[in-house]
């Protein structure tokens, strides 16, 4: 263990990767079962249960392998952001199936592990706008924020498109029943922000159990709130097993590569089209998700080489696509590397042996999946929401005063949370960015890469959209 992970070399024990891989597993569990609550909206095609186990075995495999290729204290799993993307841009507003949208993944596994490996990833980095890439990680937290607070029923449809629920328990159209509920996620998300002030790790996990708690316990409030709970709930956790292996596990091949209905209703140049751009989207955010995390943690922990790049760093990409491959294969969106690893670099993990130890934690928790079915919606909510909060921070390196930078940036940041859609937000930051530049004599400066993701954006909108 000490020659492989070199410990003493990093300054380190096998104790202080234990405590820093716990660290990690308890910043990050949250996934487990927001991502389940997710997919679980795909009614019909999959369930909490068959998500959750794969959402824990693809954060096993991708955490062993970025722990073992590039020896970083790192851990990954269902990334936050793409795979709201899964559900609600390409099953909801594109229309195809779950099976579909895993093919989608596959191909975003593939092309990151061809890309890392022929050094084409770099040459696609440097294609997207500063101004756009800078703005991509916040158009995806207002995005996560978006929906945690519809998934709250704290934002709702209106005569204005979106309005706020009523709080008003003498407007006749509100009851406590659905207030309380409302109230548990707002004082969840405040909870969180409190913990995480006070330095208490796994602030999120707490939110979202605390949250739960303060449900369960509020329902006695409420009439009718236990009125048949536990029906249909099974507490047998190989049950949960049972509905991976035959809703998700290969699911991507049995069923993923039938297009025929898509194909139906768009036509075959609408097909193509609409998938090397949902493709490319998965990928670009992928990326810049994955290389965002990579410098922000490790720079976190000191870690930088004296050149100011990530150690090991194309190992660690390449485990990243690696883990997305399996990912769909398991049945779950894009696996990426989390920003929440550095809680466990700010306890003193520097090896792959935290990575090692998260991973045995995130394996234990495949068994729990009957527990955290319990887990409601109100409370992961929570976690969507202060997610985004985090999410924006990126937005103070943005120079608004600059109209080139700031009209791409905010376009890529409002069109993701107002057309609900990750890439439209993408496709207009590149659009935008382009035209800019070529009517301020900067033609020079968009590279012939950026001229073709752009139109590829552009034949999306005008041929199947």
């Amino acid at each position: 263990m000490e020659q492989f992970f070199k410990l003493k070399e990093h300054g380190t024990t096998v104790r202080t990767e234990l405590v820093a891989g716990f660290t990690t597993f308890m910043a990050m569990a949250y996934i487990l079962m927001v991502n389940a609550g997710m997919f679980a909206e795909l009614e019909g095609q999959v369930t909490y249960n068959a998500v959750y186990i794969a959402t824990a075995i693809s954060a096993v495999i991708g955490t062993v392998l970025i722990g073992l290729l590039s020896n970083l204290p790192l851990a990954q799993a269902s990334g936050m952001g793409l795979n709201a993307y899964f559900v609600y841009t390409v099953c909801f507003n594109l229309g195809l199936s779950y099976a579909n949208a895993l093919v989608l993944v596959l191909a975003d596994g593939i092309i990151f592990i061809l890309l890392t490996i022929t050094g084409l990833r770099k040459k696609i980095f440097d294609a997207i706008p500063s101004a756009v890439r800078m703005a991509i990680p916040a158009g995806i937290g207002l995005f996560i924020a978006f929906l945690g607070l519809q998934n709250a029923g704290i934002v709702v449809d209106s005569s204005t498109l979106v309005g706020l629920a009523s709080f008003n328990l003498y407007s006749g159209t509100a009851t406590w029943g659905t207030i309380m509920p409302m109230l548990v996620t707002i004082f969840a998300v405040l909870a969180i922000a409190i913990l995480t002030k006070r330095g208490v790790k796994g602030a999120v996990l707490w939110g979202i159990l605390g949250g739960a708690v303060a449900y369960y316990v509020l329902g006695f409030t409420v009439p009718g709130f236990y009125d048949g709970f536990f029906s249909g709930m099974s507490f047998n956790p190989f049950t949960a097993f049972q509905e991976f292996a035959e809703l998700s596990l290969f699911k991507v091949f049995t069923e993923g590569f039938d297009f025929s209905a898509y194909i139906a209703a768009n036509g075959t140049g609408g097909f193509i089209v609409m998938f090397l751009t949902t493709a490319l989207a998965f990928c670009m955010v992928d990326m810049f998700d994955t290389l965002g995390t990579l410098y922000g943690a490790c720079a976190r922990g000191n870690m930088l080489t004296k050149e100011g790049d990530v150690p090991n760093m194309d190992k660690a990409m390449l485990a990243d696509a690696v883990a997305t491959t399996c990912g769909a294969i398991c049945g779950t969106s894009t696996v990426t590397t989390f920003v929440e690893s550095s809680a466990g670099i700010g306890e003193g993990g520097r090896t792959g042996l935290a990575s090692m130890f998260t991973a045995l934690f995130f394996f234990i928790a495949m068994f729990l999946a009957p527990l955290a079915q319990l887990i409601p919606t109100y409370a992961t909510a929570a976690a969507l929401i202060y997610v985004g909060v985090l999410m924006m921070n990126c937005v103070r390196d943005i120079e608004w005063t600059t109209p080139e930078i700031a009209v791409p940036a905010f376009l890529t940041i409002a069109m993701m949370s107002f057309t609900y859609s990750i890439s439209f937000g993408i496709a207009f930051g590149i659009i935008s960015w382009t035209i800019i530049a070529l009517f301020t004599g900067k033609a020079r400066e968009i590279k012939a890469a950026t001229w073709v993701i752009g139109i590829l954006f552009a034949l999306t909108f005008f041929l199947t959209h």
